[in-house]
């Protein structure tokens, strides 16, 4: 008899350990489906550390009022970030200079803004003004004491970018010289803050940034004696400037990039734009 009870009581037990088993599956089941209809979407975006800080700015403001979206920005450079597109590692990329002939072949650019390229020094620097000639002529080695420029007597420490920078790119087609002409003792940065960093600690450097960039650690100078504004980037006198892009390829953008194109185009993203420091496209 004892016997017998045990093998109920056991049956019983097991029974009810299965109905309770049941019971939790079922329960996770249902939160799963839950959590499942939560559409989550992530936006890869990479390229140009001049674009970068913008589309930054825009993640904030996009993700707050977009649920379900995150934007992943990476700055490694223009280059880069148009080779991540054609290659489908990232949907967007970002560029600061016009794509080349065999870029356009693959991608579509759409411009969301127009930027200045300063020309930054120490603040302790005397120098105020400087002439496209001149540019040339110290990023290329002719020219190589700040007294030749009406500063003190001391030897210029040039600031260049990287290659594959796009503000690099569109710095030597404006100035007129190629890579190869570069000084050679010329000090390279990698992205525009360290461009920034470096003038700002050394009262002999100069470098090349884009407007974004421009504070009170360092001083812009003026380019064949106009200023570094937005506005007269806009009236076409200062002349060292260039779009900002947004890259694409048609196979791989999803209706969730091709949107947040539209952000960026709209009233809304440009006053981003504009509280960038940047140029507005109207």
């Amino acid at each position: 008899m004892k016997s017998k009870k045990l093998k109920l009581m056991v049956g019983a037990l097991v029974v009810m350990m299965m109905g309770a088993t049941l019971t939790g599956c079922g329960g996770n089941n249902g939160q799963s489906g839950d959590a499942g209809t939560e559409t989550q979407t992530t936006i890869s975006i990479s390229g140009s550390t001049s674009v970068g800080p913008l589309m930054l700015k825009v993640q904030e403001r996009y993700e707050a009022a977009n649920e379900g979206i995150t934007l992943e920005v990476q700055e490694n450079g223009s280059g880069a970030g148009i080779k991540d597109v054609i290659n489908g590692v990232s949907e967007i990329g970002m560029s600061s200079r016009e794509l080349k002939s065999e870029e356009a072949s693959q991608v579509d650019g759409t411009v969301i803004a127009h930027d200045g390229i300063a020309l930054l020094v120490n603040p302790s620097n005397k120098v105020e003004n400087i002439t496209l000639e001149q540019i040339k002529g110290i990023y290329t080695g002719t020219i190589t004491n700040w007294k030749e420029l009406g500063g003190s007597d001391s030897p210029i420490v040039v600031i260049s970018r990287e290659e594959g920078s796009g503000t690099r790119d569109a710095f030597q087609e404006i100035v007129g010289y190629k890579s190869e002409e570069l000084i050679k003792d010329a000090s390279i940065a990698d992205g525009s803050g360290a461009v920034k960093t470096t003038v700002a600690g050394n009262e002999n450097a100069i470098g090349f940034a884009s407007f974004e960039y421009i504070d009170d650690s360092v001083n812009a100078l003026k380019v064949n004696d106009v200023e570094a504004t937005p506005d007269n980037v806009k009236a076409g006198e200062y002349k060292l400037s260039r779009p900002f892009l947004l890259v694409t390829k048609k196979d791989t953008l999803t209706e969730a990039g091709a949107a947040l194109i539209e952000y960026v185009l709209s009233s809304e993203g440009q006053q981003i734009v504009k509280d960038n420091k940047l140029i507005t496209l109207e």
